[in-house]
């Protein structure tokens, strides 16, 4: 019988310089943030556009306050759906360019409850290596046959869609979280067609930053109304939490029946749904399209300094393989006022730790420069 000594797995984990532990920010204004009486600069931040401390968001927050209050009061199929939760699910489907949507308490709880749902024991599902794990844990929970080909490898794909059995869904993500890099869509989608399977596409970190008024990688490619699962998030470009699936009536209809981390969850709150749905104006309008200019700009800037591979995201990745290693690059940084945690194992495969710097439009070029002139004197030679 294995023991409950957690304590000897917690000391493995800290000399495997893989301890973690929470370090909570005081306070926050943009992209500059206090922690520990220190200001730093943070380059972690999903919040691509600038909005999640906007006066725009803090203006529909509290509207959205005074107009529905806080919780919602309930699961969504008791008595927790409000109007205005219908209203952004309405506008996410108008944005996305599909039928319906649904909307979720977090992007892991979209993984969990769709995947389930539409597939289990005697289907397929096909993942690229590198999807998220909620991605993983949620093919795994579903019961179908699982099959992993290397990161965009389309050869590998196309043998496993020739032996796949049942329903087949491939999994992958438009761009991928951790490297930065984008999904071979346009052959994905191809291939899936030819053999009949479905794609759900997730596209957390494309929406608001890709594609016209910021809809996506599918929507840049034209590929839109081709992809059957459209899967996005509230809590990156549009600076808020929550997750939405976006996909035909039919499909959202089996979700609202089957999807459990949707069933069996309170209702996000209304305000919170009243302010995303703002935020996908600002996102889809003019000023929406000024952010993503300057984001766009930005990452050319830094990774012209980094001398990183040129991706279509604002996440600029620098491995250095080591967790040692890039634990003392990310203290370096932040000694020098610049917030950009290490990314190792379990985050990433053994021997890939790496920096992840991400970008936001509400970055100044000094701080981009002087990022880049602090990164020129410590980076690993």
């Amino acid at each position: 019988m294995r023991d409950w000594n957690l304590q000897r797995e917690l000391d493995d984990l800290r000399a495997q310089g893989l301890w973690r532990e929470l370090r909570p920010l005081d306070e926050v204004e943009g992209v500059v943030v206090r922690r520990d009486g220190r200001e730093l600069v943070n380059f972690s931040s999903n919040d691509y556009l600038g909005l999640a401390g906007s006066e725009m968001l803090r203006e529909a927050l509290a509207e959205g306050v005074a107009r529905h209050g806080g919780g919602s009061g309930a699961s969504r199929l008791v008595c927790g759906t409000h109007r205005v939760h219908l209203q952004l699910e309405e506008a996410l489907a108008d944005f996305k360019r599909t039928e319906a949507a649904l909307c979720f308490s977090s992007g892991f709880a979209v993984a969990l409850g769709t995947i389930p749902a539409l597939v289990g024991s005697g289907d397929t599902l096909i993942l690229d290596k590198l999807c998220h794990a909620s991605l993983v844990d949620a093919a795994r929970l579903s019961g179908a046959t699982i099959r992993v080909f290397p990161h965009n490898h389309l050869d590998k794909l196309s043998r496993l869609l020739e032996t796949a059995t049942g329903r087949v869904l491939i999994v992958t993500e438009s761009i991928f979280s951790m490297d930065g890099d984008a999904a071979a869509l346009r052959e994905i989608v191809e291939l899936k067609e030819k053999h009949g399977a479905w794609l759900l596409l997730d596209e957390a970190h494309a929406v608001g930053v890709l594609g016209p008024q910021g809809r996506g990688l599918a929507a840049a490619l034209g590929l839109e109304s081709r992809v059957e699962l459209h899967m996005g998030t509230l809590s990156k470009a549009l600076g808020l939490s929550g997750g939405y699936l976006a996909a035909s009536r039919e499909v959202i209809d089996v979700l609202i029946n089957r999807a459990r981390s949707f069933i069996y969850s309170t209702a996000p709150p209304p305000c919170l749904a009243h302010a995303a749905g703002e935020m996908l104006k600002v996102i889809a309008g003019e000023e929406g399209e000024k952010r993503r200019q300057r984001l766009s700009g930005h990452a050319e800037t830094l990774r012209r300094h980094l001398g990183t591979p040129e991706h279509l995201a604002a996440i600029l990745p620098v491995i250095l393989g080591g967790e040692s290693e890039a634990m003392q690059a990310s203290k370096s940084l932040l000694e020098a006022g610049f917030l950009v945690p290490a990314i190792r194992y379990p985050t990433v495969a053994r021997g890939q730790a790496r920096l992840r710097f991400t970008l936001s439009a509400g970055h100044l070029e000094g701080q981009i420069e002087s990022l880049a002139g602090i990164w020129g004197q410590i980076a690993p030679k």
